[in-house]
């Protein structure tokens, strides 16, 4: 049975390993790294006549190619990430891209190699038939599941040549997200002095002490739930790791943690610091110190009056598609683009909620129905 270009495509890149390893040194390199999908998409872009290079790490590049039309007066750049989240019990081959009953299977299938296939495919023809209309950015960053190093790297190479606007491809159901939360992750290290257990008083229980942070970090959470965003909800904190301690007869002298707070627009560093800061003050906290404090991806928050925002629009409408922008609570490298100064959206095909599951896929019509939008935009 044949298919539209952009599920073959698809499918061809769900049959390349890309994924992100996440700190982890359990998985087989086999799987690890986003080199495979970066060659395979660069000799791609190549063969369509794009001037396409990769920047950053040998195992783990970034792809950025340029497509440039003469007297164009826009610039956009489109970005959809090479990396996948690791395959873990998932119930499927993940890279096995099957066709059943009108869903493609497969790791990466809709987290979003389906962003970057309707891209592709969208692409293709305007090229050969001479009717693009803008210069184009065609990006794919690694480690966007962890910490955005591929899209830093991409801005580092861009320099000045900033792009007028740019599009994130994470599945949003084809809706234009506009708004979004920010990713931080803090890590909290308490220090005590060991002694046997026989003894403990002649010793300091790092635990102890990290564990009253722990409690004041949950409060923190709910008084972040009294002051929600309007479209986007409350900020939020959650203790995700704690480790500490040697043996159960030894008091231990040293314990961390790691949590992950999602911030809302208008929150960075500074304030996220000053934040814990506060907390472990007020909460009269002792013997414990923020060691690391950072934001791996802003908040986004585009005015629905900025032209990138009409401009999607415009062509769900024309399309006959729902056209509200919409907010998200998860985190994009559009907001990396956006604290760079690129005026940044998300928009791409597939659900968030069939991402990162054991039996990830994506809808055929809509792979389908974003490569006509891709191929609109990218035409007028």
């Amino acid at each position: 049975m044949s298919h539209p270009t952009s599920i073959r495509y698809l499918r061809d890149y769900i049959a390349i390993p890309s994924v992100n390893p996440m700190g982890r040194s359990d998985i087989p390199q086999t799987l690890v790294g986003e080199q495979r999908y970066a060659d395979h998409l660069l000799n791609q872009l190549k063969q369509m006549g794009l001037d396409a290079i990769c920047v950053g790490d040998k195992e783990r590049p970034s792809v950025i190619a340029h497509a440039t039309v003469p007297g164009a007066k826009e610039t956009i750049l489109i970005a959809s990430h090479l990396d996948t989240v690791p395959v873990d019990n998932m119930k499927i081959d993940p890279f096995d891209p099957h066709i059943e009953s009108g869903r493609i299977y497969g790791r990466g299938a809709c987290d979003t190699k389906a962003g970057m296939a309707a891209l592709v495919a969208a692409l293709e023809p305007l090229l050969k038939n001479g009717t693009l209309a803008c210069n184009l950015v065609l990006v794919g960053e690694s480690d966007e599941e962890l910490a955005s190093i591929g899209v830093t790297e991409v801005l580092k190479h861009l320099g000045r040549q900033k792009p007028d606007w740019a599009i994130a491809t994470e599945p949003t159901g084809l809706q234009v997200i506009t708004q979004h939360k920010g990713v931080a992750l803090a890590e909290l290290r308490a220090l005590g002095r060991s002694a046997h257990s026989s003894r403990p008083k002649d010793g300091e229980n790092a635990i102890i002490a990290l564990a009253h942070a722990a409690i004041a970090l949950q409060e923190l959470g709910t008084q972040l739930e009294s002051s929600p965003h309007p479209e986007l909800g409350p900020g939020t904190c959650s203790i995700g790791l704690i480790q500490g301690g040697h043996a159960a007869n030894i008091v231990p002298n040293e314990a961390h943690l790691t949590m992950d707070r999602r911030l809302l627009p208008g929150e960075d560093e500074i304030s996220f610091r000053a934040e814990l800061e506060m907390t472990l003050h007020e909460n009269n906290v002792a013997g414990v110190e923020i060691t690391e404090c950072r934001v791996e991806k802003p908040a986004l928050h585009t005015s629905h009056d900025h032209p990138c925002v009409k401009r999607c629009l415009h062509e769900l409408s024309e399309a006959k598609l729902p056209d509200e922008p919409g907010a998200a609570a998860f985190g994009t490298d559009a907001g990396v683009l956006a604290k760079h100064g690129i005026p940044s959206v998300v928009w791409g095909p597939g659900s968030i909620a069939q991402a990162h599951t054991e039996r990830e896929f994506i809808d055929q019509d809509q792979v389908e129905a974003m490569t006509s939008l891709f191929s609109g935009l990218l035409s007028r």
